[in-house]
């Protein structure tokens, strides 16, 4: 039986790493934005501030689904099997990292859009 153990090349990992914390501060920076944005309407009346509720609970369970995603690819490179299933792992999750945050910074504009537009109606 052999004792040896697949080890993901350097330039491999690097490039993982890299696309990982292009995802990460791509979340982050979207996050921010988020969170600044219903600070700076929250203080507007009732129906904003339901607004800044539900973005901040929709960013919050997009931050839940997408660490969930991380955690989900980590314990696949643990089960790889070779290289070919690393590059095939971390393709699918970087492509699918994009189309869910590109998904959810369109809900998130749609949803401070919509706020805004409450918020600017005028009061009868």
């Amino acid at each position: 039986m052999s004792d040896e153990r697949f080890e993901i090349p350097k330039d491999m990992k690097s490039m993982a790493e890299a696309s990982f914390e292009q995802a990460r501060k791509t979340f982050e920076h979207f996050l921010a934005s988020a969170q600044q944005t219903a600070s700076s309407i929250e203080d507007k009346g009732a129906t904003v501030r339901a607004g800044a509720k539900d973005i901040s609970a929709r960013a919050i369970g997009f931050a839940e689904k997408n660490v969930q995603a991380s955690l989900d690819y980590a314990q696949q490179l643990l089960h790889a099997k070779d290289l070919g299933d690393v590059m095939r792992l971390h393709s699918e999750y970087v492509q699918a990292q994009m189309k869910a945050l590109a998904e959810q910074a369109s809900e998130m504009g749609q949803i401070m859009t919509q706020t805004a537009m409450e918020a600017a109606k005028p009061k009868n």
